[in-house]
Order: structure tokens, then C-alpha cells, then sequence
């Protein structure tokens, strides 16, 4: 989720930029791909020529697509909140195929909204912190160190053998965005030294392996690195202990006192180019992202984020944090923001 300036600063521009120049990805001078106007082509012009008095045909019902860039959610009531995923569905013009839900260590498994996910035809991206919420960054009792000493070991056995018991998919993000400083499992607060995430992030996977929980997939998410970020290669469990890497990365815009508008390969470049080289081969997900309206064009980001995105051969999904929290993330912030997305979603590549 998008923590308090200024702590969540994100990469320069400049930075960025010189990734580009790096070859880390291609962007052309004149990014041409997406459109953010109003819709066009064969449907619009059959649109214009229907006859007047003409019976309309009932509009289709939002449907998951099967996509190699998937689209995913996350809303304030998550998983068990059908009525925000229903909205979601008819702002982008499909179902999202991946649902975000937030869980802490105080928490049992959330089965009922597992099922409901599952009975969707989605998967849940379920994001396990390993803290009290509510409880701030100082939380001893949820150090590192505890974790991997086994001082939760009833819990985390208890969310192994019930997730291996259900038996369906489910990605699990522990531990996210341990490269910021605004989660007691991030290294330098809460009493966490170099080394302490890799041994619990282990300690947490082996309870895991041992209940046979292997419809669990392992989804390894640091933030976007930014100046002052804790390096991700002291970070990263090890090609055994991961199955999905992801990152999350926002679009403040001018919202912030600190912060500048970015476009979407300003933003994921650098990031993406660092998960290829820690973790080669493995998928990659933008397990939160999304844009601020103030500084530029939110549309014309939306078009360019789908666009920018779709041409990464290993980036499988993207998951859009559709709330007003610190600025006004949502799809639907503007009129013009819901055409852009759901106009660059129906045009990307899919079977």
C-alpha cells in the first residue's frame, strides 16, 4: 500500500531516464502505441450508422480475458467485496483475473474470500505482513529475528497446513516492499540487521514446504528502488525460495511536495531491469500500481502504463490499487481516466 511521504520517495527522473539510456528498455520519441481519445474504429462507426428506432442488443457482460499481461485489482474491502470488484469489472471492461487482499500476522486464512476469488475465476494475490496493524514501525515482538527464531511458528504452521488443505492457487506476498523503511520487517528499523529478511523469508517458506502447501506460489515484491532504498541483492531469498517476483511502483505526480510526475517506463525500468538480473527466468508482476491525477495526464498514463507493459515478454500482470487513500488512486478519478485504461486494456495482446 502507498506509505506517508516522504519515506516512499521515489526514483528521479533523471535516474530513470539514464536507465533508459542504458538500454534497460526502449522508449521512442514519440510514443505512439496507446490511444486516450475517444473511441474509435469499427465498433464507434457501426455505432454512428445504426438506424434510427434500431433494437439494442443487451451490452456484454465483463468477462477475465486470457491475456499474457493479466489485469488485477485491489479495492478497500478486497477479496469479500463483490460489489467494488462488479464496478471495477464495468469501469475497465473486464474481470479482473487477480485480486490484491491484505492480511496481518493477528489474522487467520481468509478462506471464505479465497473461495469467493476462486469461484470468480480469479486468483488471489494475498498479501501477508508478518506485523500488528495499527501497531507502527517499532513492533518487536514481529522482528526479523522472531520470525526466523521461531516465535511464530504456531501461526505461520497454522496458515501452511490450512492453505495446503484448501489446495488451490494462491500467490502469497510476504513481507512486501522490505527495501522502504515504513514496515517493521525492513532492514535498519525494528531492531532488523543486514541478512535478517532472507532467514526469516526461508525460515516462513520451509514451514510452508513441509505442510506441502505447494499450491502456494512465492511472490517476492520489493517497491520500485529509489535513492536512499535498501539494495536488493542482500534482499532476495534465492531462486529456490521464489516463484513470482513483482514490484510496486505509483505515479504521485505533483501531489506531493516531494515528488514529480513519471511516466510509466520512468517509473519501472530501472526495477524491472534489477528483478532480471536477481531473479532470471522468473515471472514478473506490478503487484500495486497507479497514478495520481495532479501534474499530468492520468489518462494518457493509463494508456502508456498498458502500452509499456504489454511489451515486456515477462511481465505476466498488473494489479491496479483502485483507492482514494493518500491522493485519489482509483480507475474512475476522472471520466477520462476510465476511457484511457479501458481502451488500452481491450487493445492489448490476447489469444
Amino acid at each position: 500500500m502507498p506509505a506517508p511521504a516522504p519515506s516512499r520517495l521515489r526514483r528521479s527522473l533523471t535516474a530513470a531516464a539514464a536507465a533508459v539510456s542504458l538500454g534497460l528498455v526502449a522508449v521512442p520519441a514519440a510514443h505512439a502505441g496507446p490511444s486516450v481519445h475517444a473511441p474509435t474504429g469499427p465498433a464507434a462507426l457501426a455505432a454512428a450508422k445504426k438506424p434510427v428506432g434500431s433494437v439494442t442488443a443487451a451490452p456484454a457482460q465483463p468477462r477475465i480475458r486470457t491475456c499474457p499481461l493479466r489485469f488485477g485489482v485491489g479495492t478497500a474491502g478486497g477479496p469479500a467485496a463483490s460489489t467494488e470488484l462488479a464496478e471495477v469489472a464495468s469501469l475497465a471492461g473486464e474481470k479482473p483475473s487477480i485480486v490484491l487482499s491484505y492480511k496481518d500476522f493477528a489474522q487467520p486464512v481468509p478462506h471464505w474470500e479465497l473461495e469467493q476469488t476462486r469461484a470468480s475465476g480469479a486468483v488471489t494475490l494475498l498479501t501477508w505482513e508478518p506485523w500488528i496493524w495499527g501497531g507502527g514501525v517499532d513492533q518487536p515482538a514481529h522482528s526479523l529475528d522472531a520470525i526466523a527464531a521461531g516465535v511464530h511458528d504456531a501461526h505461520i504452521t497454522d496458515w501452511a497446513t490450512r492453505l495446503a488443505d484448501w489446495g488451490s492457487p494462491v500467490m502469497l506476498r510476504f513481507g512486501h516492499e522490505m527495501n522502504g523503511n515504513w514496515y517493521p520487517w525492513a532492514e535498519g528499523v525494528n531492531g532488523n540487521g543486514a541478512g535478517d529478511y532472507v532467514a526469516a523469508w526461508r525460515h516462513v517458506h520451509d514451514i510452508f514446504t513441509r505442510a506441502g502447501a505447494d499450491n502456494v506460489q512465492w511472490v517476492w515484491n520489493p517497491n520500485v528502488p529509489y535513492y536512499g532504498s535498501t539494495p536488493l541483492d542482500g534482499l532476495y531469498p534465492g531462486a529456490d525460495y521464489v516463484d513470482v517476483v513483482a514490484l510496486d511502483g505509483y505515479n504521485w505526480g505533483t501531489s506531493q511536495s516531494w515528488s514529480s510526475w513519471q511516466q510509466p517506463w520512468d517509473l519501472f525500468a530501472y526495477g524491472l531491469s534489477e528483478m532480471r538480473r536477481l531473479a532470471p527466468g522468473k515471472e514478473i508482476v506490478i503487484a500495486e500500481t497507479a497514478s495520481a491525477e495532479a501534474g499530468g495526464s492520468k489518462a494518457e498514463w493509463n494508456a502508456h502504463l498498458v502500452y509499456y507493459l504489454a511489451q515486456q515478454h515477462d511481465v505476466t500482470g498488473l494489479v491496479w490499487f483502485h483507492l482514494d487513500k493518500e491522493v485519489d488512486w482509483r480507475i474512475n478519478s476522472s471520466t477520462a481516466s476510465v476511457q484511457a485504461l479501458s481502451a488500452e486494456l481491450a487493445k492489448r495482446p490476447c489469444p
